[in-house]
């Protein structure tokens, strides 16, 4: 997999995976890698999404820091 994927591309291609799997009307060899492939996007996305929560985190934990210290960015 492509680890430079955006999450909105990686969010994309499992959605068409669920729409295929959900149709049955693949055979099981194609249902499996499918379903495969889904896994591998699923915790890519889940990576990406605790990345961006972590992110956040420590950019609002800086900034309240600041806060409470009375610095200003200017």
């Amino acid at each position: 997999m492509n680890k430079n994927m955006s999450f909105e591309t990686a969010m994309n291609q499992l959605n068409e995976i669920v729409v295929k799997l959900e149709s049955g009307e693949t055979s099981l060899d194609e249902s499996l890698k499918l379903f495969e492939k889904g896994t591998e996007l699923a915790s890519f996305c889940y990576d990406k999404l605790n990345k961006a929560e972590q992110k956040i985190t420590q950019m609002t934990a800086l900034e309240q820091g600041k806060a409470e210290s009375g610095e200003d960015d200017e």
